[in-house]
């Protein structure tokens, strides 16, 4: 039997901590005609603007919610914090999330986080190499090493794809786990054949010199829903209602004015100006669209990182 991974297995501790010791509401209510505090783990990247863009410009508010938003290192931390009532809702990628409902934990998604533009070559994802490296396409990567973020997750799973279309033996590839801000440094150095990293670290490695070779995320799937915002299954359905209206309010605006959305970056990342000014931004539209997340669900089943065929219908009611 399969081992949970390290990070599903703290949520799995979380819950029972949980039980023992939360009182099991799903929002802090403001009481007296106030409004509902709510706490979002989300994580302090591009991808996330929105959220905080649509706090700022009092979306939220308009809601009757007191939106607090706590970064966390990435979606398995979102997931672990939102099983056990530390958030009522949170940021995680599609697989993470695919990978948490088959484990039997509680969670389904409320709203569209972010989605591939669905354009090689001004995508916010991408696999990189140095520009004297031998590897010139998707397909040249059977045999290499290659640098994600996180072990069996999306990464992999979109990269193997990109390597299979191209006519490459996706089992060759050999995955290190790399932190995104690491990973430009292990390139130069030698360490790795290429990395994958999403946006600002796709334009600082092509500042330093890298060059693309495959463009993941747009690639893979068509129209490739890369994250969502979720929340526990004992969540108050009227909040629900009145997030999941907020968060599309901002995914809307944030869509609509990138400026701006480029401009809330510098309130909670360390991303420098110059680099906020070039990077590709994703696409913060607010549909889900299904099939690309079955589509993933089925390719990661067919890799080994899910078990069943995944029950997209139970995690996007």
């Amino acid at each position: 039997m399969r081992r949970p991974t390290p990070v599903l297995a703290t949520a799995v501790a979380l819950i029972a901590l949980s039980a023992c010791g939360s009182t099991g509401q799903s929002a802090a209510g403001g009481g007296d005609g106030g409004k509902d505090k709510v706490n979002a783990g989300v994580i302090a990247i591009v991808d996330t603007a929105p959220i905080h863009l649509g706090k700022a410009k009092g979306f939220f508010d308009k809601q009757n919610i007191d939106l607090t938003i706590t970064p966390v290192q990435g979606g398995a931390a979102s997931i672990s914090g939102a099983v056990s009532n530390q958030f009522q809702f949170a940021f995680a990628n599609t697989t993470s999330l695919l990978t948490a409902r088959e484990q039997g934990l509680d969670v389904k998604v409320v709203a569209n986080g972010v989605s591939s533009t669905g354009e090689p070559g001004k995508d916010f994802g991408a696999v990189l190499v140095e520009q004297d490296s031998p590897i010139r396409s998707a397909k040249d990567l059977a045999g290499k090493k290659v640098s994600v973020n996180q072990l069996k997750n999306i990464g992999d799973t979109t990269i193997r794809a990109s390597v299979r279309k191209a006519g490459g033996d996706p089992s060759a590839v050999e995955f290190v786990e790399l932190a995104f801000p690491d990973a430009p440094a292990a390139l130069t150095g030698g360490r790795v054949d290429a990395i994958w990293v999403v946006e600002p670290f796709v334009s600082q490695a092509l500042s330093q010199g890298a060059r693309v070779v495959s463009w993941n995320f747009a690639e893979a799937v068509d129209d490739l829903t890369v994250a969502m915002y979720f929340t526990g299954g004992k969540t108050d359905a009227d909040l629900v209602k009145r997030f999941t209206a907020a968060m599309n309010e901002s995914l809307t605006y944030a869509e609509a004015n990138p400026e701006e959305a480029r401009e809330i970056l510098k309130s909670y990342t360390r991303i420098a100006p110059e680099v906020i000014a070039k990077i590709t931004l994703p696409r913060w539209g607010t549909e889900i669209n299904r099939a690309s997340v079955q589509e993933i669900a089925d390719l990661a089943q067919a890799d080994g990182i899910l078990k069943n065929k995944a029950d997209v219908a139970a995690l996007i009611p």
